[in-house]
């Protein structure tokens, strides 16, 4: 594997994206949901924030001026199912309160926020700040995660922080963005690739990934086809 089009070629060619909830893989993309799952979903299952964001959902609590305004141990009854639910619920509140105060409103959040204000709010870091401007925001930005890191090293391709990574993927993916069009068929934007990207690696590292073991036998063998 060369460069990310590799890695990318071979898991497009293993079937991934295998999910349809969403065009760009994170449910709900576009929408408030995608900053409380960020912020839910961290240590848990996805499983479990559905249970939560379904909860939420029930008692009207799925927007800035409602979770604003809401009692948080209501909130934190409700996002139970997600774990550490007392922190995330005080994080959720302060954020949706702090995202009315500077920005107004979500549609004003959506088109001006920028990672660096993200990274100031309390629970909010690289990956999440990343998953809300990319599957938030809409952003040209690639999501790093431990499954990521864990691909890249089993690759043999050691980084020694986050934004290393990062630059690594983009750099790979902006090279060969010609062949990625011709790849999938139709017009696709550099943000739509990096969020179905993540969703890629995601998929394949909760099939392939398990405990210490990473398998990649199956991704040599597809991405080597298609540079044979």
């Amino acid at each position: 594997m060369q460069s990310s089009y590799d890695l990318l070629y071979g898991l497009k060619q293993m079937g991934y994206l295998k999910t349809t909830r969403d065009p760009l893989w994170w449910p709900h993309s576009g929408t408030l949901e995608v900053i409380i799952g960020a912020i839910l979903t961290q240590q848990t299952k996805w499983e479990k924030v559905e249970e939560s964001l379904t909860n939420l959902k029930e008692h009207r609590l799925l927007s800035l001026e409602a979770l604003s305004k809401a009692d948080v141990h209501l909130i934190a009854t409700l996002i139970k199912p997600s774990g550490f639910y007392n922190t995330k619920a005080q994080r959720l509140k302060l954020l949706c309160t702090n995202i009315l105060n500077e920005f107004g409103s979500f549609e004003v959040f959506k088109e001006e926020a920028d990672r660096t204000w993200l990274l100031t709010q309390k629970g909010i870091g690289m990956e999440s700040a990343d998953s809300i401007l990319c599957y938030g925001c809409g952003r040209e930005v690639f999501v790093v995660d431990s499954y990521t890191n864990r691909l890249l090293s089993a690759f043999g391709y050691e980084f020694d922080h986050y934004m290393q990574i990062q630059e690594w993927i983009q750099e790979g993916i902006e090279a060969n963005f010609d062949k990625i069009t011709r790849l999938y068929g139709f017009p696709v934007t550099m943000q739509t690739v990096y969020a179905r990207f993540h969703g890629k690696i995601v998929e394949y590292a909760k099939e392939y990934i398990r405990g210490q073991n990473v398998n990649i036998k199956p991704l040599i063998y597809h991405t080597e086809k298609g540079t044979s």
